[in-house]
């Protein structure tokens, strides 16, 4: 089958990251994929070193910035100048199927209705507010799909209070795991830090519902009583959202914590940077649908340590391969933390049950058979 991809970034994230997956599990099944993405990135260099296709169209992805009346009128005024060129792609490459990875991108399910193909809506997010675009989004992604995947429990009964009269099908993430926890990590190396110094990180999007700001909240806390742990925060904010990354790396300036916490930017030596860790925080104040990060923290052998709401809930067994800490409370996740990072051998025994369970529950191979029986079932579908 041909099948035309719409992705709405082209970082290396947790959404970007699957659609890599879907692209490459497609194409070593015999189909034809073909990506669309709005601009150049490390996704399209990723996509190339696969084989895939890629083509560059800018396609009105939604972002908050845009949630106002000029906004919408500029993804619109985007969107419009993408249905040509889209519509005559779908006809060149005798398209049959039209994929849209997470929200973001409309345009996909419209064009899928008038070309007459089916469409498969793949959604990576909880979106509560604001409401009416919730209410408008529901109406969208239940009448403009054929099929409509969802990342985790947490998304599907989010989705569900609006979506009644289409069938949503819950897919685990799947990642390859053979590229974590092979070689020994270097960003203590390069931190100047010393090998034995106890090393917490956190991997991310800068906005406002990662949970940054209630990362060095909590480190504040832990280094009243234990000064000598450092701390690392990765990730970059959205273009034209900079202003996030200038006020976090002012708080830590201002606040006098540039000895214990480094933030090092995007970076795409995930695999080293997780080596590096003792253990891996991800502290998001908002439900995080599935992080993908996660995924690759426990194929690290990592404890994970994450805020319980969202996705998180379902892939860390609490107290056995990490700990789930309030979304609100710094007293309390620092203590929990604290109590965890004094124990050598739980933390030992946390790492390697993380490793045995994202091979029993969240494998690549049980991500690919999911897709591909998806992909069979949308295609075959009157």
């Amino acid at each position: 089958m041909n099948i035309l991809i719409l992705g709405t970034s082209s970082d290396l994230y947790g959404g970007s990251k699957i659609l890599s997956i879907v692209a490459k599990i497609l194409a070593d099944n015999n189909h034809k994929p073909i990506v669309v993405l709005s601009e150049t990135g490390e996704l399209v260099d990723e996509l190339n070193k696969l084989g895939v296709e890629v083509r560059i169209i800018r396609l009105g992805i939604l972002r908050r910035k845009y949630f106002s009346i000029p906004g919408i009128l500029n993804r619109i005024n985007v969107t419009g100048k993408a249905w040509n060129v889209l519509s005559k792609l779908i006809d060149d490459e005798k398209i049959d199927i039209l994929y849209s990875n997470t929200t973001g991108v409309l345009i996909g399910a419209f064009l899928a209705k008038r070309k007459k193909i089916k469409h498969i809506w793949h959604i990576h997010e909880i979106i509560a507010k604001p409401e009416i675009f919730t209410s408008v989004l529901s109406f969208l992604i239940e009448k403009y799909s054929h099929n409509i995947i969802v990342v985790s429990n947490a998304v599907k009964q989010h989705w569900e209070k609006h979506i009644r009269k289409q069938a949503i099908t819950r897919i685990y993430n799947g990642i390859d795991t053979s590229i974590y926890g092979q070689n020994e990590g270097l960003l203590k190396e390069e931190l100047n830090l010393n090998n034995n110094d106890f090393l917490i990180g956190m991997i991310g999007r800068v906005n406002h519902w990662k949970g940054q700001d209630y990362f060095i909240d909590i480190a504040k806390l832990i280094l009243e009583q234990q000064p000598n742990v450092k701390f690392v925060i990765a990730g970059d904010a959205y273009p034209g959202n900079e202003h996030l990354v200038d006020k976090l790396v002012n708080r830590i300036e201002n606040e006098n914590l540039k000895k214990a916490i480094h933030y090092i930017g995007y970076r795409t030596d995930i695999p080293n940077i997780l080596n590096s860790l003792d253990v891996f925080v991800l502290p998001s104040t908002c439900p995080d649908p599935f992080p993908t990060v996660i995924l690759e923290a426990m194929a690290s052998s990592k404890p994970v340590i994450a805020t319980k709401h969202g996705g998180a809930c379902e892939m860390i067994a609490d107290n056995e391969t990490g700990i789930l800490i309030p979304y609100n409370n710094a007293q309390q996740s620092a203590g929990k933390i604290l109590k965890l990072i004094t124990n050598e051998k739980q933390l030992s025994e946390m790492g390697k049950l993380a490793k045995v369970r994202i091979e029993t529950l969240f494998s690549l191979k049980m991500f690919t058979k999911s897709i591909l029986n998806i992909i069979n079932q949308t295609y075959d579908l009157k």
